[in-house]
């Protein structure tokens, strides 16, 4: 299998790259990352006309790329630069409208690859634990259209989204994966209440309920009952992306750690010269290289058949998780207590490695749910 980039490839991670160390400094993202918004319009408008967006999104929705591999390379320099606009909801709100959307609302996908419309991602649930399946809101027909009841927790960007993609049940038990339906609502449609707070590695997110929100039939995507498989593919595509946004963050962590040890010195000499030292960065070396292997063949296996893909998606998930914190860990103890300041970006990169952990599911949810697949390749019960 050939893993080299295609040129068009290559110069979009150039001029991406650039675009981030030119505009998107430390000091502009970390002023970014605590204002009341969370995010930039502005850069977001940018972003779009660099492309960024649009190569996320195969030709049929406007976009000019899509593949696995355009998605990775687009993250992984996204997490170089610890960037927080909504390029994770973007793309899995985008591509469910592309898997189940109608004519009108794969439309709408055009207004996301133009930076125009922001839309957010609203179905974890308190008491979820990753579960794509476990949805507890519910939709009920009524009259010419739908009624949301129910509560979204930690959905990103929501404050300031357009749109929100909602889950719901129509039928069937909280853990059923039958009876999941999906729903575009607006934000501000009556009865949304959202609840906005900073988070940690930065950015915002909101807690949403909905409470007797009338919608029209036309906001479902897709058919009654069937968003499941919308929902695992378009999460898939989130799990693609978070871990490529890892193996970004370990890189420049990597990069921050290896010149601080050059330069630091102790009795006399670079305490990069102490071999202690030097075999710790070289562990932390190989396990994010093997980071990087995980996301290539996650990135390769995205439009498999579903067993190997998700069992791919897992792999790269748990991975990134194990050796996020790893890095992080490492790296702090490396730079001493310096590493803990708020005036150096390594510590958010840190944050950002241990939270991109628990989206869409940690560690232990991915191991898990990769033995089930692989127990499922080789014939046993799902």
């Amino acid at each position: 299998m050939d893993f080299q980039h295609t040129e068009d490839r290559r110069m979009l991670v150039d001029t991406l790259n650039r675009f981030i160390a030119e505009q998107y400094g430390f000091t502009v993202r970390d002023r970014i990352a605590r204002s009341e918004k969370g995010l930039s319009r502005d850069l977001w408008l940018q972003f779009a006309e660099l492309g960024v967006i649009g190569a996320l999104f195969d030709e049929a929705d406007g976009g000019f790329g899509g593949h696995g591999f355009d998605i990775a390379v687009v993250f992984e320099s996204l997490g170089r630069g610890l960037v927080v606009e909504p390029f994770l909801d973007t793309l899995i709100v985008g591509r469910a409208l592309s898997q189940q959307g109608s004519a009108a609302q794969r439309a709408q996908i055009a207004t996301l690859i133009d930076g125009s419309q922001f839309a957010a991602f609203a179905h974890d649930e308190p008491g979820s634990h990753y579960e794509v399946s476990h949805v507890m809101t519910r939709a009920e027909k009524r009259d010419n259209g739908w009624v949301l009841n129910g509560a979204k927790g930690v959905v990103h960007h929501a404050e300031h989204a357009d749109v929100l993609l909602v889950s719901a049940r129509t039928s069937g038990k909280s853990f059923d994966e039958a009876g999941i339906s999906l729903f575009l609502v607006p934000r501000d449609a009556p009865g949304v209440h959202v609840r906005g707070y900073p988070l940690i590695d930065g950015g915002r997110a909101a807690d949403v309920t909905f409470e007797n929100v009338q919608i029209s039939m036309d906001a479902l995507v897709g058919e009654e009952g069937r968003g499941f498989p919308t929902l695992e593919h378009a999460t898939g595509y989130g799990v693609l992306a978070l871990a490529a946004e890892a193996v970004g963050a370990m890189d420049v962590t990597r990069d921050y750690t290896l010149e601080y040890l050059r330069t630091r010195r102790q009795f006399g000499a670079p305490i990069g010269s102490f071999q202690a030292l030097q075999h710790r960065m070289a562990d932390v070396l190989l396990e994010i290289e093997q980071a990087r292997s995980a996301v290539i063949n996650a990135a390769a296996m995205i439009m498999a058949p579903r067993i190997e893909r998700e069992r791919g998606l897992s792999a790269a998930k748990y991975t990134v998780g194990r050796t996020g914190a790893r890095v992080a860990e490492e790296s702090i103890q490396l730079h001493g207590g310096i590493g803990m300041t708020w005036e150096l970006p390594l510590s958010h990169c840190a944050k950002r490695l241990v939270m991109i952990d628990h989206q869409l599911g940690d560690q232990d949810h991915h191991l898990e749910r990769y033995i089930s697949f692989a127990n499922a390749a080789e014939g046993l019960s799902l």
